[in-house]
This record gives C-alpha cells, sequence and structure tokens, in this order.
C-alpha cells in the first residue's frame, strides 16, 4: 500500500507541475462569416426538352418525261456548260437526254448525273427566251430524280425507331412532354393511382405525371398479346393457369383483375409482369402423377 501512495503522490505532483498551453489566436474574420445568415440558393427548375422530331421528308418529284431532243433554242451548249459550271467538273455531267417544254419561251435541257451516290440522277437546265430575237438565258439547274433514281428512304424519327431492348447503360431517352401515355398526376384518379392528392399538393412529393388510359392500355396490350400472355407456347404447355398459383401476387390498380408479378424463383417469369391466365410448369399446385 506505501508504494500505491507514493506513486499517487507522484502523479499528483507531476500533474500540477503541467503548464496551460496559450490559446491559439481567435479568427474573426472566420467569426464573422460564420454568422452571416445562410442563404439558400433557389432551386432550378429541370427543364425537359421535347425531343425534336422533323416533319416528314419530302422529295423532288420523279422527272420521268418523254424522249424530246428537238432544240427549239438552239442551246444545247449552253445549257450543257452551265451544269458544267454548277457541278464543278465536266465529268459529273453525262449525255444529253431530253427537251422538257412546257410553254412556248421557256424549255428544260435534261443531261444525265455522273455525281457519285447520284444514280438515275438527271441535270435540269432550265432557260428562257423573252421572244425569237432574243438570246437564251438560263433561270435555274438543278438536279432531279429520274424514274428509276436511287432515292434514301424516308426519315423516321428516333423516337419511333427505338425497340424494346435498345436502351443500353448510360443512354437516357426524354419522353415528349404532350406525350400522349402521360397524363398531370392532378389529373389521375385516386383509385387508379392510390394517391393522397392532398399530401401530394402539399408536401410536392410523388411524381409529375402517371399514366393516362390510353398509355394503361397499350402497356396491358402489350403484355397480353407477349411472351407472358397466355397465347405463349409455355403458357399453352403449364398445368394450370398464374391466377391460381399461390407465387401470383396481383399488382394494384385497375390492372389487378388482369396481371401479376411471379414470385417464383425456379419459374422462368420470376419478378415479371405474367397475365393471370399464362402459366408455367412451375405452378404451385402442380403434382406429378405417380405412374
Amino acid at each position: 500500500m506505501a508504494k500505491k501512495k507514493s506513486l499517487f503522490k507522484k502523479l499528483r505532483k507531476s500533474e500540477s507541475s503541467l503548464v496551460a498551453e496559450p490559446e491559439a489566436p481567435v479568427d474573426e474574420a472566420l467569426l464573422a462569416e460564420l454568422a452571416k445568415p445562410k442563404i439558400e440558393e433557389p432551386v432550378k427548375p429541370v427543364i425537359v426538352r421535347k425531343p425534336y422530331i422533323a416533319p416528314p421528308k419530302t422529295y423532288p418529284e420523279v422527272v420521268d418525261v418523254v424522249v424530246n431532243k428537238s432544240d427549239i433554242f438552239s442551246a444545247l451548249e449552253l445549257a450543257k456548260n452551265a451544269a458544267i459550271e454548277d457541278a464543278g467538273k465536266s465529268e459529273y455531267v453525262g449525255e444529253f437526254y431530253s427537251i422538257d417544254s412546257d410553254e412556248d419561251r421557256v424549255a428544260t435541257y435534261l443531261f444525265e448525273a455522273k455525281l457519285p451516290g447520284y444514280k438515275g440522277w438527271r441535270w435540269a437546265v432550265t432557260i428562257a427566251k423573252l421572244d425569237d430575237q432574243s438570246s437564251p438565258t438560263i433561270c435555274d439547274v438543278v438536279l432531279l430524280p429520274g424514274s428509276k433514281a436511287l432515292l434514301a428512304p424516308n426519315w423516321v424519327p428516333y423516337s419511333q425507331r427505338i425497340q424494346a431492348g435498345d436502351l443500353g447503360v448510360g443512354d437516357v431517352v426524354p419522353t415528349s412532354p404532350d406525350d400522349e401515355r402521360l397524363v398531370p398526376v392532378a389529373n389521375a384518379l385516386p383509385g387508379e393511382e392510390e394517391l393522397d392528392l392532398a399530401q401530394l399538393f402539399e408536401f410536392g412529393l410523388g411524381r409529375a405525371r402517371v399514366l393516362s388510359i390510353v398509355g394503361r392500355d397499350a402497356a396491358s396490350k402489350r403484355w397480353y398479346e407477349g411472351d407472358r400472355g397466355p397465347k405463349a407456347p409455355i403458357a399453352a404447355a403449364a398445368p394450370k393457369p398464374c391466377g391460381s398459383c399461390g407465387f401470383f401476387i396481383p399488382i394494384a390498380g385497375s390492372l389487378r383483375s388482369a396481371f401479376g408479378v411471379c414470385s417464383n424463383a425456379i419459374s422462368p417469369e420470376d419478378a415479371r409482369v405474367v397475365s393471370i391466365d399464362h402459366g408455367c410448369g412451375a405452378h404451385s399446385e402442380a403434382l406429378i402423377k405417380a405412374e
């Protein structure tokens, strides 16, 4: 005990001999900055840009004229030189094809186009004369497709070209603000979406848009006629339909009576939406008959 007391006294003595460190200087500028009221920056609204959908592409009217090589204006050389000047190279202008004249003072000279990628096209040089004594003048030089011209297919907007499975990791496909498959959440029926509309308006929760009747019908038709509907080969060979399976979880909303989600881990439809009359060999009540 004596040794313990002496040790305790030594510790008390050493503590009393400690010198307190000087306090760090106060940074007045930092304190002033911290004392300033915090100004919350306004949340910038999310701008949803409507995807550009170009109008249907139009093509020049196909030129299919009756061959007429009567040079009524005696301007064949003038017309060909004009076509060569517009083409940039003489080898891009082929042989003289025909003259198309609908009026007494205007005629269009047609030449075969030798431009790469313009198979079957023709140079059309329009020439006019004021009267019999005046010299012919060039009105226009254009390329027109012939009856066998190679034309590009009609342009289809990307939103109509995308198919199921095209969307990959990192891909973003914006939905048009006027998409008929969606409606503002305020227009949704509470029973359909199971939403507390008063709470949504008060707290700003929930989704901005929900399925419209058009979107719901399109989805249900696609599901029902797809690989997880009653016409699928696996459903035709199933012992019983999904509606009587213990692993079938009906979905909420108006589609509850027609669709549900499979929760059987050994089923090929696990975690997928299936119709109530779909089926597979993993039915909960399927029994193997003893031979």
